[in-house]
């Protein structure tokens, strides 16, 4: 269970939105002001089994490890292979990866932090799953039900070609799937969607979100920054 006084960030989206540069921004706009936060990586802190996992990946798909920048794009394989036993595979271990996220988020209720901030979330590998199908559709609504709910999840939305630019690892036609997947989950889970934006204007719609979790604010977000998708309430392997 999450304590009343903690409040849980979360930052997703395709490769290349920009999620480490904003999380950087939030760290030291926190810091400034004196709050307490921990941040975790969610592949390094959260998935279950992550080790093994990366080592069968790289030995089975022959994909390149590490990260693409301008000057030294790789070729990755993890997330954009959609074979039939991928998708089994990604529905058993999200089980784990779903208890493993509600008891990290536990032990920091008995922590003296005011914030937690997540590098990517559980939201991140659901859009790796085929959402078209309807029986994965109730697998991510029940999964949803295990893990905590952050107070602001954040969708950074992207351009593909710009992200892909930014951060060369897989193949643009993925990009574009990647990013419609993530909207779909966006529309399930209701996450807050921060269109492409620069990064100041970016940086201040989250900031204005922030504002709106103190006691008494207006959960409203401007308009032309940021937008909560609540209708429905709809990233490595």
């Amino acid at each position: 269970m999450k304590s009343q006084k903690l409040k849980l960030l979360s930052f997703s989206g395709i490769d290349g939105a920009g999620k480490s540069t904003q999380i950087d921004a939030l760290l030291r706009y926190l810091d400034d002001r004196g709050h307490r936060f921990n941040l975790y990586t969610f592949w390094d802190d959260v998935v279950a089994f992550s080790k093994y996992r990366e080592h069968l990946t790289l030995r089975l798909f022959k994909g390149e490890k590490g990260v693409g920048s301008p000057d030294r794009p790789i070729a990755r394989r993890d997330k954009n292979v959609t074979s039939w036993y991928m998708v089994l595979l990604r529905l058993f271990l999200y089980i784990f990866d779903a208890f493993r996220l509600s008891a990290v988020v536990s032990r920091q209720a008995a922590k003296d932090a005011e914030f937690v901030i997540f590098d990517r979330y559980i939201y991140d590998e659901l859009a790796n799953l085929p959402h078209q199908h309807w029986p994965v559709r109730l697998y991510i609504r029940l999964l949803l039900r295990i893990v905590p709910r952050p107070d602001l999840a954040f969708l950074l939305d992207a351009d593909p070609e710009n992200a892909v630019l930014r951060k060369p690892e897989y193949p643009l036609e993925f990009a574009h799937r990647n990013r419609n997947a993530y909207l779909a989950i966006a529309n399930i889970a209701g996450l807050t969607v921060l269109a492409p934006s620069s990064i100041s204007e970016t940086t201040e719609a989250i900031r204005n979100s922030l504002a709106s979790l103190k006691p008494g604010a207006s959960t409203t977000v401007l308009p032309g920054h940021a937008f909560p998708v609540s209708s429905a309430k709809t990233p490595s392997s």
